[in-house]
């Protein structure tokens, strides 16, 4: 990672990273990023393999994607000198989706020098709001002695 890095070639560079190492359970649940930005992170899911008996999208499934989604802005507006952790996150469950992909949007709500906090939208493929999300990230500094 560059410490000397513009901010938009810090967000790339996280970008990149993500994209190339999503994590089991990312991979798993069939995540991908399309837009990393400081402003603004979108990503999708599918429904299908990530459904509950029922055959609806499990909520568990939407906070994960919301997770990975806010942690991702969190890293971003950290910087490299930073790193997030998440202390708090909560769902509202508003429909089900049944089939093809949800989209998640993350919007910043706070971006202190300690803590960050972000809305995620999760939506269908017919636009409709299937889950909104909060995340509270902790901006903890990075020990410079350590690599």
């Amino acid at each position: 990672m560059t410490t000397d890095a513009s901010p938009d070639q810090y967000a790339d560079e996280i970008a990149d990273l993500m994209r190339a190492n999503m994590g089991a359970l990312n991979e798993r649940m069939g995540i991908e990023l399309l837009e990393v930005s400081p402003d603004r992170v979108v990503g999708t899911m599918p429904v299908d393999g990530n459904t509950q008996p029922y055959g609806l999208l499990h909520g568990g499934a939407s906070v994960v994607l919301a997770e990975t989604l806010g942690s991702t802005a969190a890293a971003l507006h950290a910087g490299p000198d930073r790193y997030a952790v998440g202390v708090d996150i909560n769902a509202t469950h508003h429909r089900s989706a049944t089939k093809g992909l949800v989209t998640g949007v993350t919007t910043p709500l706070h971006r202190g020098r300690s803590m960050a906090s972000f809305e995620i939208v999760v939506s269908d493929e017919d636009g409709r709001r299937v889950c909104t999300s909060r995340i509270t990230c902790a901006l903890l500094e990075r020990d410079p002695g350590k690599k």
